[in-house]
């Protein structure tokens, strides 16, 4: 064979194998997941346990990648801005995408426009907890106690706009007690002040504060869902200890960048749809007070819009405004 023949088999051999490359199924290459937030935060906790289960089904490795910072905008906005070709994921929260964007004057990110829902992934009821010491083991006995020392006692959230400081703010407006709200960087700063007594009460994740409560470090006194929770049978809810017709949820799900090809967030969804109907995953989202959540990516589109504007008409209501 003459050198020019020799070339023409190597160049032909080259693009082929170019072509086999390029023709590999979804995914072919380690997949980055941003949790926007920072570590042991319920964000943080979720984020690595859907990135552990899922990376199997996928068949390749998932790393999370925290981005905190206001309110979770930072990370957010990181995902946004990332190629649309599903390797970089992001773990999507009611803070991040209904609530922040009515807080801030610019976040970086439009929730509506600069993503493709993949799944939501869970909802979650909140737990109302205070420090041991607090002379109360009812909500009725805590409203009692801020009502007769308006001003008095503080409730910690993970931020100003966060799924814990408006569940705060809810509960504030409907006891209609005068009690001041102490923002942090973060759930874990929070709860450790709270376990020191710096704090009179939290209402945040049941991922985070439950080991607490189990040791006693921190008194449960209920949850913020309409029905006692399986997990957690002998925690009363907040409407029926105090405070008739209270409820709230959180949520999560996971959302790739807007222009994602269809195909591939069809691949994810179905992957992570499967994973959350597994009795693993019910039972390990049950012991957090979770549920898991099996949608369609239109059924999660639909859901954020209608969140989004839910959420602005409570911020503009409450008058809230980003610190």
């Amino acid at each position: 064979m003459n050198l020019h023949a020799t070339a023409l088999s190597l160049a032909v051999l080259g693009g082929a194998l170019s072509s086999a490359t390029f023709a590999q199924p979804y995914p072919n290459k380690p997949i980055r997941l941003i949790a926007p937030s920072a570590l042991g935060s319920p964000v943080d906790i979720r984020s690595r346990w859907l990135a552990e289960i899922l990376a199997p089904t996928l068949g390749q490795p998932i790393v999370v990648d925290n981005k905190a910072g206001a309110g979770g905008s930072i990370g957010t906005e990181a995902g946004a801005r990332s190629a649309p070709d599903g390797y970089t994921l992001l773990l999507a929260h009611q803070g991040t995408f209904a609530i922040n964007p009515h807080l801030y004057s610019r976040t970086g990110y439009d929730p509506i426009a600069d993503f493709a829902p993949v799944t939501r992934l869970v909802v979650s009821p909140m737990l109302l907890a205070v420090h041991p010491q607090m002379p109360v083991n009812s909500v009725a006995d805590l409203i009692r106690l801020a009502k007769e020392k308006p001003g008095q006692l503080t409730f910690g959230s993970a931020g100003t706009g966060t799924p814990p400081h408006m569940a705060g703010e809810l509960f504030k407006r409907m006891a209609r007690i005068d009690v001041v709200h102490v923002p942090y960087k973060g759930a874990s700063p929070a709860l450790l002040d709270l376990m020191a007594g710096r704090l009179s009460y939290t209402i945040d994740s049941t991922a985070i504060q439950l080991p607490q409560a189990g040791t006693g470090r921190i008194k449960a006194l209920a949850v913020t869902s309409a029905k006692r929770l399986a997990s957690l049978p002998e925690v009363p809810t907040v409407a029926e200890s105090g405070l008739s017709g209270f409820e709230y949820w959180s949520w999560m799900g996971i959302c790739a960048p807007a222009g994602t090809p269809k195909e591939i967030v069809s691949r994810l969804n179905k992957a992570i749809v499967g994973i959350l109907g597994t009795p693993q995953a019910r039972a390990w989202l049950a012991a957090q007070g979770g549920e898991p959540m099996q949608e369609t990516p239109e059924e999660f589109a639909a859901f954020i819009k209608a969140e989004h504007a839910k959420w602005g008409a409570i911020v503009s209501e409450a008058g809230i405004k980003a610190e």
